[in-house]
């Protein structure tokens, strides 16, 4: 059995820090002290391994009594052809890959035999055992094992047969939850409490409060019902906006301000032993959706044709389910899985044809078990573009090699594109990049990495960003020799714009996301689903200035105020000074100007630059020290004695100081005050900080900073989250730590690499049925959370069509074309459109220029004008896309939409060239 554990460091060093944003650093200590057993090192066991070495834990002990063969490379993405060839055991020949994937993780292996002879005492080691590939008898004999012994140890059994999957969790009879749901605890402020029995509180603005009837709140700053300062009372929702807490009506009458806060309450888990056979749960399960139980090896059929094969992405959706419970069981951080998930996936099978079963003897072996030969062959042959190279980029390539998509000798492609370089932060979830990338083009690097996964793989890596000012490269000649587009993007208008090319090329397109535990996928295809701009979420809520300069409320206030003040020390300061010199030769060509009289953009500000330029160490400080009153003593204490001496707020006549708005108390500076050595006057001390505010060269040159979070030697997020610290001090708002500080300063979007594979391998499930041509009803979008857990399945939006006349109707995916001329006019192209298309547009319009609209003064001119020289096309422009509208059936009503209609300057277009 394995070797006894290791005795590392008491205090290991932190792994990298995103899985921090999303688990707390309590759970990741419990993680840096917690040892695990893994057995069996197939696909699914391989993901697993994967995930929790990037989360973090003390010991991961993997085990396989296997040998490898061909069939593995098509599902393990850590083996390779030499491990096969010298028939290595799987354990030994990914522990290298798996123990590089952490440094503070310690990995070792065991190949001994694992039976139901097992003397299993060895298993009091650890905290969680993983069974994956295991009979069904020993899973239950470990089972018992571990739900007996105390403590309990927590047991995970998972297992993946071809199209069918299985997880099963007991974390003993009493498992208590910290914290069931993980979602930030938000300060909400409280418009009215009614003094009434049950009393009513209503939120502010109208804001919605999202809680549930049972939980509880706590109660902060609320005056005239005092008393419920400090306490925490059950809730009973009444709307989105109000819920009832108890009898309130012996308090005083409430007068203003007050916010509340949910309280996390733990709850206690009971697990029972594995005893009921998984197939038992197959039949209840398809007895509980067909209201029927299956035909005479309806079910039988589908489990055993495929047991023996392997889907990857199947693997890497409930590889990243399984590894979370592992996580929630090490810590007690969100609600765990009770006790049993177990479903098969949508492939429908009925469709493969029986000669398709026919085994080639390599790596795909697996994967035909699941779909078949043919789906192989397309596969083989795809051609995808891929937008990001980021965790989801890396995950998603990982399944293209290991389903083979894109090969060279099928001439098929992956193209990767990925303007960015790698950052240390990474490295916790993007698993295909190791420290010795650091700094290294994300695309290439994840290109290399993925042909040692699969090398008959054609991988195409580009470093540029997809944007309009890339439509040069990314033209429609590109588009058109691609069968489908893959965005692995964070951010939102990448992904429309991304859209809005997939839409007018018609190639389909497969998005996901995550954020934290939680994450979503859209399925796009043409003619069948909507795009992702056909719906639109609503836009961030910005900090109104006012606020952020003289009412914060909350601490994100204050730490946007303080990143402010960086941005404009640091980065928009210099950028402006130096912006001036370029412009202006000399310091003495300036003066001269000056003298004149003439006005000079930016020379007030930098004049106060030089006029403030320290020129030893001593006038750094002296800087500094003066910098900390302005902004924490002197504009505050103006601030507060102006409002104080005027108690009303005259346009209200009530009380100025009411929630949300905070009076502000000045603060004094004091070395021994524990927030400032740390920050504001330390910080600007630093090297970094200082040749940025103050230092000049003989060429008048300063050199900005573009804030960097993520590294600690810097002083940037020493300015941030001192500065902010003070700030909220002065206006009595609850100091945030530095964790959340970097987060919300960094725009950090919480990330864990389980979310991070379901997530993607989810969305290459969804891509196997669009390369299989299956119908609308087989595409699935998805939004799971795995802290609840939950996941919920639902139909892709099905193309709408907009109606202009009744036997006229056009979708997103729809696109009429006009051929024209040199000497097309704007009246031949009007007509065009009616000769083929039966209906006359009443408005053209070209980008945001208004080519035609007859109520404009002078329009009806341009119908004599050609279309070239109204739009003036550059002389590599082939065709414009414009925009058109039609005149209502009834009058009154608003001009009716079309589809785009792509003019092309002449009859030989080149229809591919943008």
């Amino acid at each position: 059995m394995p070797p006894p554990l290791p005795c590392p460091p008491s205090s290991l060093p932190p792994s990298p820090s995103l899985p921090r944003y999303v688990l707390g650093d309590s759970a990741m200590q419990q993680m840096a002290q917690s040892s695990v057993f893994l057995s069996g090192m197939g696909g699914l066991g391989v993901e697993i391994a994967k995930n929790i070495v990037l989360a973090g834990v003390k010991v991961l002990t993997l085990h396989d009594t296997k040998q490898c063969e061909t069939w593995d490379l098509g599902s393990n993405f850590f083996l390779r052809q030499d491990d096969v060839l010298t028939q290595r055991n799987r354990a030994l020949a990914v522990h290298p890959r798996v123990a590089e994937l952490n440094p503070y993780v310690h990995v070792d292996t065991s190949s001994s035999s694992l039976d139901l002879s097992t003397d299993l005492c060895f298993l009091k080691r650890y905290q969680c055992v993983i069974l994956t590939e295991a009979r069904l008898s020993l899973q239950k004999k470990i089972n018992d094992f571990c739900h007996f012994h105390q403590p309990p140890i927590r047991f995970i059994g998972c297992d993946a047969y071809g199209i069918c999957v299985r997880v099963f969790c007991d974390f003993g009879d009493q498992f208590e939850v910290s914290d069931p749901t993980g979602e930030e605890a938000k300060e909400m402020f409280i418009q009215n409490i009614t003094q009434g029995n049950p009393g009513v509180v209503t939120c502010m603005d109208s804001r919605t409060h999202g809680l549930q009837t049972g939980q509880s709140v706590l109660f902060r700053e609320v005056n005239g019902m005092d008393t419920l300062n400090g306490t925490a009372r059950q809730v009973t929702v009444l709307s989105p906006y109000s819920f009832s807490v108890g009898d309130t009506s012996c308090l005083q009458p409430y007068a203003h301000g007050g916010f509340f806060l949910l309280v996390k309450t733990p709850r206690t888990y009971s697990f029972a032993p594995l005893q009921i056979h998984a197939a038992m749960l197959a039949l209840d399960a398809f007895q509980e959706q067909h209201n029927r139980l299956p035909n005479i090896g309806e079910l039988v059929r589908c489990l055993s044709r495929t047991a023996q094969g392997s889907l990857p992405p199947l693997a890497a959706a409930v590889g990243g389910i399984a590894s979370q419970e592992v996580l929630k069981a090490l810590t007690g951080k969100f609600a765990p899985l009770q006790q049993w998930v177990g479903q098969p996936t949508a492939i429908h099978l009925t469709e493969v044809r029986r000669s398709d079963w026919l085994f080639g003897g390599d790596r795909y072996d697996g994967l035909r078990a699941c779909i078949g030969e043919t789906m192989c062959l397309e596969l083989h042959k795809l051609r995808v573009f891929m937008v990001g190279c980021g965790a989801i980029g890396c995950e998603m390539l990982k399944n293209f090699a290991l389903l083979g998509v894109g090969l060279a000798k099928s001439s098929g492609e992956v193209c990767v594109t990925d303007p960015d370089l790698i950052e240390k932060s990474n490295l916790n979830r993007q698993f295909l990049f190791r420290s010795q990338h650091i700094q290294k083009p994300k695309s290439t690097t994840a290109a290399v990495a993925t042909l040692k996964i699969n090398p008959e793989m054609q991988v195409d890596a580009h470093l540029n960003k997809v944007c309009p000012a890339t439509e040069g490269v990314y033209n429609d000649l590109f588009y058109s020799r691609l069968h489908l587009v893959v965005t692995a993007l964070d951010n939102v208008e990448a992904r429309r714009y991304v859209d809005s090319r997939s839409v007018s090329n018609q190639k389909a397109l497969l998005d996901s996301g995550t954020m934290g535990t939680k994450g979503h996928t859209e399925i796009i295809v043409p003619n069948l689903t909507e795009s992702y701009n056909s719906h639109r979420d609503p836009p961030e809520e910005e900090i109104p200035f006012c606020t952020l300069k003289s009412f914060p409320a909350v601490i994100e206030h204050t730490i946007q105020w303080a990143r402010d003040k960086f941005e404009s020390a640091f980065a928009h300061k210099p950028t402006i000074y130096n912006m001036f010199w370029q412009t202006h030769s000399s310091a003495e060509a300036v003066l001269q100007r000056m003298q004149q009289r003439e006005t000079l953009e930016g020379a007030f500000q930098v004049v106060k630059l030089l006029s403030r330029r320290p020129s030893q160490w001593e006038h750094c400080i002296i800087l500094a020290r003066l910098k900390f009153d302005k902004y924490f003593k002197r504009k505050i204490t103006c601030c507060h004695d102006i409002v104080l001496s005027s108690h009303l707020c005259p346009c209200s006549a009530g009380l100025f100081w009411q929630s949300p708005k905070r009076p502000p108390s000045p603060i004094e500076f004091d070395l021994k005050d524990s927030l400032q050595p740390e920050g504001t006057i330390d910080t600007l001390l630093t090297p970094d900080c200082v040749c940025v505010c103050v230092c000049t060269t003989e060429r008048l040159r300063m050199s900005p900073r573009v804030f960097e979070k993520d590294d600690d030697l810097n002083g940037h997020m020493d300015f941030v989250a001192s500065a902010s610290s003070l700030r909220a001090r002065m206006y009595s708002i609850e100091v945030a730590d530095r964790l959340k500080t970097k987060r919300i300063a960094g725009k950090i979007i919480p990330a864990i690499a389980t979310a991070t594979a379901a997530v993607a391998g989810l969305v290459s499930l969804e891509l196997v049925k669009v390369v299989g041509g299956y119908g609308f009803e087989s595409f699935n979008n998805c939004f799971f959370n795995l802290a609840i857990p939950v996941m919920v399945l639902t139909e892709a939006a099905p193309v709408k069509r907009t109606q202009i006349r009744e036997d006229i109707s056009f979708s997103i995916w729809d696109r009429w074309t006009v051929w024209g001329h040199q000497h097309f006019s704007l009246s031949d192209f009007i007509n065009a459109v009616l000769v083929n298309y039966g209906i006359e547009p009443t408005m053209v319009v070209h980008g945001v220029k208004m080519l035609y609209v007859p109520v404009m003064p002078g329009h009806n001119k341009r119908l004599k004008l050609t279309m070239q020289k109204l739009i003036k096309p550059s002389v590599d422009r082939r065709y414009v896309d414009l925009t058109v509208s039609f005149a209502p059936e009834s009058d009154g009503d608003e001009d009716l939409p079309g589809p785009p209609v792509r003019y092309y300057f002449s009859p030989d277009g080149d229809a591919h060239t943008a």
